[in-house]
């Protein structure tokens, strides 16, 4: 998609704002590693805390990067004076999430003035070859006139 228009001009400063300010992806210790007009990516390195009992990354973790991916995909294309929040997400685990790291990838499908449906892949790196661990279809909504940090306002 990459003929996607944008409105706001600095929405690549934005979105890394916001990233900043999600203390659970500091937590697990995800990184925003590209910003586009309508895409996303996100990596994340392994670590046992983020693990199922196989030693694979949690199913959980893996549905999270694929929810941001999406949600700051679809903030790429909105308004400065408006905010973001996940609506749903379905999502198909297809390979274990067994690598080094994840990288989750997402695209906007379709832009709309207050759903934007995203897709999001994510892939196991191991040994240097990605491996498509889970593809997710979300649908993100656009909140006009609300900011993008607690105050709401």
């Amino acid at each position: 998609m990459s003929s996607i228009q944008t409105p706001n001009p600095e929405f690549a400063v934005r979105v890394r704002e916001s990233f900043a300010r999600q203390a659970f992806m500091a937590h697990i210790g995800a990184v925003l590693s590209d910003v586009a007009p309508g895409r996303c990516e996100i990596d994340l390195p392994y670590r046992e805390e983020l693990t199922q009992q196989h030693g694979f990354f949690h199913g959980g973790i893996i549905g999270t990067l694929a929810d941001n991916a999406c949600g700051y995909a679809a903030f790429t294309l909105a308004p400065a004076d408006a905010s973001i929040l996940t609506v749903e997400y379905k999502m198909n685990i297809v390979s274990p999430g067994d690598g080094e790291r994840l990288v989750a990838r997402a695209e906007v499908v379709r832009p709309g003035r207050s759903l934007v449906v995203c897709r999001g892949d994510v892939y196991a790196v191991k040994n240097g070859t990605e491996k498509l661990a889970a593809t997710a279809l979300a649908t993100m909504m656009l909140m006009h006139g609300r900011e993008d940090d607690r105050s709401g306002t």
